[in-house]
């Protein structure tokens, strides 16, 4: 299992720029990115599962708003939201589209997890 530079932090953590996007997902062993939109009905209800994934897993868990950041969801193939990654080793592992159950985004991230 390799090391992670950085902490894995407990919350999820808002993403402020776009150049900012690879260093976090490489950071970290296993990542998972959550593309949303405020405005989006289905991304507001995830958004306990998704902190809790943050908080109750040791995976980092990042959040990219598409209509900040529509470069990165068009590179990533975003084309519905909610769409979650999980990236681990710096590499998409895994892909979902639609709200999903807690249950689901712990089991697509502990797969992962060593």
């Amino acid at each position: 299992m390799t090391q992670t530079s950085e902490p894995v932090p407990t919350e999820p953590v808002a993403l402020e720029s776009a150049d900012d996007f690879d260093d976090f997902v490489t950071g970290h062993d296993v990542v998972l990115v959550d593309f949303y939109a405020d405005w989006c009905g289905p991304c507001q209800m995830m958004e306990p599962a998704v902190e809790a994934v943050a908080s109750g897993t040791d995976a980092a868990v990042l959040k990219v708003d598409v209509d900040q950041h529509q470069g990165l969801a068009a590179e990533y193939g975003v084309q519905g939201i909610p769409t979650l990654l999980v990236f681990a080793g710096g590499e998409v592992a895994d892909r979902m589209v639609g709200a999903q159950t807690e249950d689901a985004l712990r089991e697509a991230v502990s797969g992962r997890l060593e």
